[in-house]
């Protein structure tokens, strides 16, 4: 099916629409979740929440601004992202149990996975490795530009330059 039509009828509340779509992205969502708040369980909390959010919020998605893939993956990380700054989230990782760090410890190795689950790894590997660490640090293990700044040790105003610029690379490589 033609994915705009599909888009179409998702913002007319077509139910079928909405469980195509549903199973279109719901790894992709699950995996970019999941790279976030490294709990199974909570990622699939997440991700539900994410597709009833786009569901209520389908009349705000302009096919002018960007893919719908990109609008809806927007909205899954910047919920795992809240999810994790929750009180109940920190309350809930107080004590953790050791498996939690295991993938935290990995640097380029996690990236491989990250993007294979959003299916852009072919693409993230072409670019510089400033880049590969700014995209890894921001979209794949959810820090925020302040806590990327601190980790790779530069000014945060470097951070959102090289951030702006590695997204447009990878925006024209994708396009491309």
């Amino acid at each position: 099916m033609d994915i705009d039509l599909l888009v179409e009828n998702f913002k007319k509340k077509d139910e079928k629409a909405f469980e195509t779509l549903y199973h279109m992205y719901k790894d992709s969502m699950h995996g970019v979740i999941f790279n976030i708040v490294r709990d199974h369980a909570i990622a699939e909390e997440v991700m539900q929440d994410v597709f009833i959010k786009a569901w209520h919020k389908a009349d705000s998605y302009s096919s002018k601004k960007g893919r719908f893939f990109t609008w809806i993956l927007n909205i899954a990380r910047n919920a795992a992202i809240d999810k994790t700054r929750s009180k109940n989230f920190k309350k809930s990782k107080q004590n953790l149990n050791a498996n939690f760090f295991v993938d935290i410890i990995e640097s380029s190795e996690n990236l491989d996975k990250s993007t294979d689950a959003i299916g852009i790894k072919k693409y993230v590997g072409k670019l510089a490795k400033k880049c590969i660490e700014v995209i890894e640090l921001l979209y794949f293990k959810g820090y925020t530009q302040s806590e990327a700044s601190e980790a790779l040790e530069m000014p945060i105003g470097t951070v959102k330059t090289r951030n702006r610029n590695c997204i447009n690379e990878l925006r024209s490589l994708v396009l491309n």
